[in-house]
């Protein structure tokens, strides 16, 4: 019997079911409605509790004169209310704005002012910096207190969240809307110029989810994200919706454990205590996990990582691997929402072989739904051989469609109809991606460009070596010249000339070339970071190479 093809044939009383938010919650309140949902020491209710508090705090924000497609901004550390309010304010057709807390004063004030937020809700540990900038926020005129201290009522402040809820009149129908309106709102923590707003739909954050679900779940045993696992965030919940994944593990309907602040020794008595089994972070957040004192004491066997925000290394990956961590890369970024990527490996690769490191320290596969290419000037496709290079450029459902208010640097992140990324990277003829540098941070000597990262990897496996971080510094004769930074373990006795011999080894061996070899090498106490823990390279250069200009904050 042949398909029916006359599209105009439709049933009025058909529900047309738009990808929207709230849709997310029907299957966990059918399947595990008592599933728990734990905040650090303070809070554990189920499924159930939080469906009831995302319409405690939707009636909260309405009765505050929050309208759809008006912007709530939240100030918090990772908490169960920033979850509600991933939620609560999208479902009302408001636009939920993530205010990076890492950020200087006043550009938290120009985040806020630039999203156009009338409404905060605020820990009461950002009073202080809230106060310090109140002159310069004129159109903020709602603010809900987050207290895990107790105390009075600040001034100025219309509500403190509890009371709030337990006053409000839930919302326990929301509406239908089209699913291409604004959900998110978050601003980019990159090095050079103001923030830049990216925002997503709620299409778009529908179907990463859907997609970041597939890829975690399909995956046959090494990094498997199921029912079973209990999910605890390790990049904070302000930074790229913490990277979509507090949308899946609720999808999915699994255990969640929000830690609030990141201190090291408390998030390892989460991991034991919650027997935490999947979670995700930068390279430096683990480092500092498996340096702290209590590390040693914490079984991690069995704990699924997801490494991103910066390449991992092969020695904190060697590392991570010893103490039983499935640990493995994924690649995206602030206007990707983000997951591009994933270091998902066959069984058959699962040996303990450099292969297996190698493979597991890449960028990955592309997840569902994701065309990415290797491009050269011209757009033109590079070879898949693992070597050649080029810029990522990718297509996704879920990108970022512009920069709000900012249409020039739009046009030029969509130049030829692919977002462009700014790395570059190489693809092997198995799919994987490996991101060899940023465009910006590429060290150009000698006639040859140098990955910062590659000759970063080569460094970091020497066993003194703590951090380390590697800058292109002016030179009269071959232009830039590489100059690594290492902070060394504390008692190390590692010279400037073990450093080079190390290089020189591996460029010998054919691993890298021989421009890469270093002149000198600077021994620092510590390494310039961005707000959410990337290497800040253009800080660096600015304190390291004499030609450039001081950055200023």
């Amino acid at each position: 019997m042949p398909f029916a093809t006359d599209s105009n044939q439709t049933d009025s009383s058909a529900y047309a079911y738009p990808l929207l938010i709230k849709q997310l919650l029907h299957t966990p309140l059918a399947v595990s409605p008592d599933q728990q949902i734990v905040y650090g020491d303070r809070v554990r209710f189920s499924y159930r509790t939080l469906q009831a508090r995302i319409g405690q705090l939707a009636g909260l924000l309405t009765s505050l004169g929050v309208k759809p497609g008006d912007t709530v901004a939240v100030m918090d550390w990772d908490s169960n209310r920033y979850l509600e309010s991933y939620f609560a304010v999208p479902m009302i057709g408001a636009v939920l704005m993530m205010v990076n807390i890492r950020l200087a004063p006043e550009q938290i004030a120009y985040t806020l002012n630039h999203s156009g937020a009338r409404v905060i809700l605020a820990n009461r540990e950002f009073l202080q910096v809230l106060e310090s900038i109140n002159e310069q926020l004129p159109d903020l005129r709602t603010r809900v207190l987050l207290d895990d201290e107790g105390g009075p009522l600040p001034d100025g402040f219309a509500a403190e969240y509890e009371a709030g809820l337990t006053q409000a009149e839930p919302v326990s129908n929301f509406p239908d809307f089209d699913e291409n309106s604004r959900a998110t709102l978050f601003y980019t923590t990159g090095t050079t110029g103001l923030p830049k707003g990216v925002y997503f739909s709620h299409r778009q954050l529908v179907l990463h989810s859907l997609a970041a679900m597939a890829a975690l779940g399909s995956a046959p045993a090494q990094g498997r994200l199921h029912r079973d696992d209990v999910y605890m965030p390790i990049t904070p919940m302000f930074h790229v919706h913490a990277w979509g994944v507090p949308y899946v593990a609720t999808l999915m309907g699994i255990k969640q454990v929000y830690p609030g602040r990141y201190l090291p020794g408390k998030l390892l008595e989460l991991i034991a205590r919650e027997k935490v089994t999947f979670s995700h972070c930068v390279p430096t957040i683990l480092h500092m996990l498996l340096a702290h004192p209590s590390s040693a004491d914490t079984d991690l066997r069995g704990w699924k990582v997801i490494i991103g925000g910066a390449a991992l290394p092969r020695a904190l990956c060697q590392q991570a691997l010893a103490r039983g961590i499935d640990i493995f890369g994924g690649y995206g970024m602030s206007e990707t929402c983000p997951v591009l990527t994933l270091a998902h490996i066959d069984a058959e690769m699962l040996a303990g072989t450099d292969e297996e490191l190698s493979l597991r320290t890449k960028a990955g596969i592309p997840i569902p739904l994701v065309e990415l290419r290797i491009v050269d000037q011209d757009m033109n496709e590079v070879t898949h051989d693992g070597i050649a290079t080029g810029e990522v450029v990718v297509r996704a459902p879920w990108l970022t469609q512009a920069y709000l208010h900012n249409p020039d640097a739009s046009d030029a992140l969509w130049a030829g109809g692919y977002l462009h990324t700014g790395d570059i990277g190489n693809i092997d003829s198995g799919g994987y991606l490996r991101v060899t540098d940023r465009i910006k941070d590429v060290i150009k000597t000698g006639g040859e460009w140098i990955s910062s990262l590659a000759l970063e990897d080569i460094i970091a496996m020497h066993p003194a070596v703590n951090e380390v971080a590697v800058i292109g510094v002016a030179d009269a004769k071959w232009g830039e010249r590489p100059l690594p930074l290492v902070v060394s373990h504390a008692g190390s006795t590692v010279t400037e000339a073990e450093i080079i011999e190390l290089v020189a080894a591996r460029s010998r061996a054919g691993d890298i070339s021989r421009y890469a070899i270093p002149d000198r090498v600077s021994f620092v106490d510590s390494i310039e970071r961005t707000s959410v823990g990337k290497i800040n390279k253009k800080k660096l250069r600015s304190l390291y190479d004499p030609s450039v200009e001081p950055t200023r904050t």
